[in-house]
């Protein structure tokens, strides 16, 4: 497959996007859900808004807004249990604080780049706000979780490009079919290992539950990546984009097994694993970042009881050890699949990020 470069006129090769075990690659031993995708968890939902537009003089926008949605009901009368675990605390994140305060989160899980971070956050904002008229009213406010990768490689992120529309769009975009993977919504200016980079997804059945990832890669070095690991093409002698910045990853990860927030974050730490098995070594200067939630038990906004009843596992036993067995293996696959399913892309300054040569 071949594309033509839209800055220079050149002809830009690039593999046809696959996931990775199309290609052969087979990670871990736990049975894969029927998309391998963070959707295979029930109800969750993924969006994407993509802008790949000229903006004059050798400036491109390159970048997007991605939106993980928890369920497709109400998300703020009706909150999922949700934890965070910082890797690396290199980035620019929001709400984060009280997601791990209160162990609950009550909106979308947006990505983006990180000087969009604002104009996402107020896009979100305005979304629930329109759809929730008692916020900041007649009940409390409302707490955004917004997580953010640096895309100035390919982007020109100091003009600017995202508003505020595109991270609803992204929203009212989100279903539950198979996300599109690759150089899509956040993931359009990333770059992995020095290669495109981008939005990648996983799942893992685990007895009667199922735990899903999507990540936003954009970290490492070719020499940092673990290709004979994998049993894929050396890369040595192929092209890479100069100079990668340290970059970041942000993993979202997604489960109906009933975990209290407590749980959520031990199993949030084994995609860790994941990410360090790929060649990651939480480097400075990457913001790595996991955000993890449960649909099991919703909790709802309104409520006059002062008891709540869950059902959560017991921490003892052996299924828990499953579940870090799949955050591990989810979240190396997923950043695998966004290495696999990305394209050649051109952004700013004629800069090109090239597809990893797996044929």
């Amino acid at each position: 497959m071949e594309r033509k470069s839209r800055i220079g006129g050149t002809t830009l090769k690039h593999n046809e996007p696959k996931k990775i075990r199309q290609r052969g690659v087979v990670i871990g031993r736990l049975p894969v859900g029927g998309k391998n995708c963070i959707t295979d968890v029930v109800d969750v939902k993924v969006g994407h808004v993509t802008l790949d537009d000229s903006l004059g003089e050798r400036e491109y926008a390159c970048t997007g807004v991605t939106a993980i949605l928890p369920h497709g009901g109400n998300l703020f009368q009706q909150k999922v249990a949700g934890a965070s675990y910082v890797l690396n605390g290199f980035g620019k994140t929001t709400g984060l604080v009280q997601v791990d305060e209160l162990g609950l989160i009550e909106s979308p899980i947006m990505l983006t780049n990180t000087f969009a971070v604002p104009a996402v956050t107020q896009g979100t904002l305005e979304y629930m706000l329109e759809g929730n008229p008692e916020i900041g009213d007649t009940t409390g406010t409302i707490n955004l979780v917004v997580g953010e990768c640096n895309d100035s490689r390919l982007n020109s992120i100091r003009k600017l490009p995202i508003e505020p529309k595109h991270a609803i769009e992204s929203i009212q975009k989100a279903s539950t079919d198979v996300a599109t993977e690759g150089a899509v919504g956040a993931g359009k200016g990333m770059i992995c290992f020095g290669y495109k980079g981008g939005i990648g997804s996983s799942s893992r059945l685990v007895g009667d539950y199922t735990i899903g990832c999507l990540v936003l890669s954009n970290f490492g070095r070719q020499e940092e990546f673990q290709s004979d690991h994998y049993k894929v093409k050396e890369t040595s002698s192929v092209l890479t984009f100069p100079k990668p910045a340290d970059g970041s990853i942000i993993i979202v990860l997604a489960t109906d097994a009933p975990l209290s927030s407590r749980q959520l974050k031990r199993v949030a730490k084994r995609c860790g694993v994941g990410l360090g098995r790929t060649g990651s070594h939480f480097s400075n200067g990457s913001g790595d970042v996991v955000i993890a939630f449960s649909t099991a038990n919703k909790v709802a906004h309104f409520t006059e009881e002062s008891l709540e009843t869950r059902i959560q596992l017991r921490d003892d036993h052996p299924i828990m050890n499953d579940l870090f067995q799949g955050a591990a293996e989810v979240t190396e696959e997923a950043i695998l699949n966004s290495l696999s399913q990305a394209v050649t892309t051109e952004g700013r300054l004629g800069n090109i990020a090239y597809s990893y040569p797996f044929e």
